[in-house]
């Protein structure tokens, strides 16, 4: 069984560098609800009829773009982990502050995120056992963070695949097989 797993393309958002906790959180919806690019993609020769994407428009965008107007499956299984501003500020933080104390948080399973790491884990691990009851070859339109909690549920089942990054850039991906 062969999986492709890939970051959708590049979002048509620019973020601002400094945000009040109200104003992160609006942009983290705008982002969510935000158009990417066409992407072009060169694939390893695949069947490409078990597509499954998120429920995020960005994952839909991607698929589209690549594939056209083809039977998708959707899942709210992997979407991209949900982030929200560590607490409420109105003083103007940097994003990159932002982005990193939300996801300690989420590593720390705190309330004040939408989802811990622990929800995280098992809605990765649901997904790939549903792929593994199917046993048919499929690709995997998802999100940067949450790609990472994948890839370590599909070793967990015996997967293998060759390359893992800290960042995977959007409109990359990684082969996993058993």
């Amino acid at each position: 069984m062969k999986v492709i797993i890939m970051r959708h393309s590049r979002v048509k958002y620019i973020w601002k560098k400094w945000y009040t906790s109200d104003e992160f959180d609006k942009a983290c919806k705008e982002y969510d609800s935000s158009f990417v690019e066409y992407t072009e993609q060169d694939f390893p020769y695949f069947n490409h009829k078990n597509i499954y994407i998120s429920t995020l428009s960005r994952s839909r965008e991607t698929a589209i773009s690549i594939f056209g107007q083809t039977h998708l499956r959707q899942t709210e299984l992997i979407d991209e982990v949900p982030l929200r501003s560590a607490f409420d500020s109105k003083i103007k933080l940097p994003l990159w502050f932002w982005n990193f104390v939300g996801r300690i948080q989420w590593f720390f399973n705190i309330a004040r995120q939408i989802e811990g790491r622990l929800i995280t884990k098992k809605r990765a691990k649901s997904f790939v056992n549903m792929l593994c009851r199917d046993g048919e070859d499929a690709i995997v339109i998802t999100h940067g963070f949450f790609m990472h909690t994948l890839l370590n549920a599909f070793k967990n089942e015996g997967f293998r695949y060759e390359k893992s990054n800290i960042h995977y850039k959007t409109g990359s991906y990684v082969v996993v097989e058993k």
